[in-house]
């Protein structure tokens, strides 16, 4: 049998840890992180359907990675309180808590968002 990727068991030990949470209602934050970019969209996972999204491609801000990803975080936090949700579970799939990933995460905090 072959190993796991060290990605992958990271991967996986995130999946795991969120499957028990998601009965209670909650919405999932879905972070995707590319070369040049930040995703991050807010999913109904009981559905399957994307209630708010935000990104730093769409923003074309100018300056550090960080501090777009932060604006991509706040700018999502406002679209999701707009629609009704407060409250979610931080869902960074193999991407350590760690430079834009804890920048959107933070930007979403400082948005108003609760996880």
């Amino acid at each position: 049998m072959a190993r796991l990727s060290r990605q992958t068991r990271r991967k996986f030990r995130t999946q795991r840890r969120l499957k028990r949470p998601v009965d209670n209602g909650r919405m999932r934050l879905s972070v995707f992180r590319s070369n040049k970019f930040i995703y991050a969209q807010i999913i109904d996972s009981r559905q399957g359907v994307t209630l708010a999204e935000a990104n730093t491609k769409a923003l074309k801000l100018d300056g550090d990675k960080k501090e777009q990803a932060r604006a991509a975080g706040k700018l999502l936090a406002e679209r999701a309180l707009a629609a009704g949700i407060k409250d979610v579970i931080f869902d960074r799939a193999a991407y350590r808590y760690h430079g834009r990933v804890k920048a959107l995460a933070e930007g979403a905090r400082e948005g108003g968002l609760n996880f």
